[in-house]
């Protein structure tokens, strides 16, 4: 891989690690989940926030596994 395409992948990353950080907060309602891990979606009430909140902390550990093999 070139260096401008592991930039462009790194950027992308990071995008997406925004994304679903966004996305986590807004289903959580706070960012209390961020020290606490997905032990905080637990609780919520909400069967579609805790789908999503599924949804964007796979996402993210996905983002954390690919940019940790890329450093």
């Amino acid at each position: 891989m070139s260096i401008n395409q592991i930039k462009n992948l790194n950027r992308r990353l990071e995008n997406l690690a925004f994304e679903a950080t966004k996305e986590l907060d807004k289903a959580s309602g706070t960012e209390l989940w961020r020290t606490i891990g997905f032990e905080a979606f637990d609780g919520l009430q909400d069967s579609d926030r805790r789908a999503i909140a599924n949804y964007y902390f796979g996402q993210l550990q996905t983002v954390k596994e690919l940019q940790e093999v890329l450093s």
